[in-house]
């Protein structure tokens, strides 16, 4: 379903992608782990082009393009397969939580608004939020605002969905809610990558684990080989380190 060969992204003479080899099968759960700058984000910008890469091939669904001769259209293409949810929740403060899940249908899709605002009022029922159809950005919780995010994704029914550390900006209380909802969607089996410093879900929830070091792929496997039996040196030390500043879980 999504094919990733090569893939290069530099920035100025840091190579912060260096050649990423990864294939994600249609309702596979990926969870991206590593150290903070070690290009997991950049990862998942460069996959629907938030991020122009500088080498490499992908493949979304039925499009496969060499990303130095991707054109506009290719671009908007690779952006229909992928949806996007971002750290910092991204809603417009203008807008409310209804109108920010329906904007892209109505501006990507061209959907008539009367049908946009019915399938967002679906999507805020699904979430728990359809008490907040009218609210704005500013008047909800951070755990609420992003459980929009992922609303506004789920609109956009994409192949898969990218989450980029989608509770790092949370307070500790709003952190479940969010990973609730995470987890409901995992058991649909909607396609995901996601980029977490959360070892319990990545433990509980992920069907591969890819450990990232140096803008390079070190180790990937299963969650329970990969956790309580890394073969590499360098993802032995990381989650010795993470697992011992995370309470609850085994080190």
């Amino acid at each position: 379903m999504i094919k990733v060969a090569n893939l290069v992204k530099r920035f100025g003479d840091a190579s912060v992608l260096d050649g990423i080899d990864l294939e994600i099968e249609q309702g596979e759960i990926i969870v991206v782990i590593g150290p903070s700058g070690t290009g997991k984000s950049t990862l998942l910008r460069c996959l629907n082009f938030l991020e122009q890469p500088d080498a490499g091939r992908l493949t979304l669904g039925d499009l496969a393009v060499d990303v130095t001769r991707a054109s506009r259209a290719d671009i908007l293409a690779a952006r229909r397969h992928t949806a996007f949810v971002f750290q910092n929740y991204a809603l417009f403060a203008n807008k409310t939580a209804l109108e920010n899940i329906a904007e892209g249908l109505i501006v990507v899709n061209r959907w008539p608004k009367a049908r946009a605002h019915a399938r967002a009022r679906e999507i805020l029922e699904r979430i728990g939020l359809l008490d907040k159809a009218d609210a704005y950005p500013a008047s909800l919780s951070g755990g609420q605002q992003q459980r929009v995010g992922i609303g506004r994704a789920m609109a956009a029914q994409a192949e898969v969905i990218l989450f980029d550390e989608p509770t790092s900006s949370l307070d500790p209380e709003w952190v479940e809610e969010v990973l609730t909802l995470m987890k409901r969607l995992a058991a649909e089996r909607q396609t995901m990558l996601v980029v977490t410093h959360e070892m319990s879900f990545a433990r509980d929830v992920a069907d591969r684990v890819v450990f990232m070091d140096g803008g390079r792929i070190v180790e990937q496997g299963p969650p329970a080989r990969l956790f309580n039996a890394p073969e590499d040196p360098r993802t032995r030390d990381f989650l010795r380190k993470v697992l011992a500043a995370q309470p609850g879980e085994p080190s």
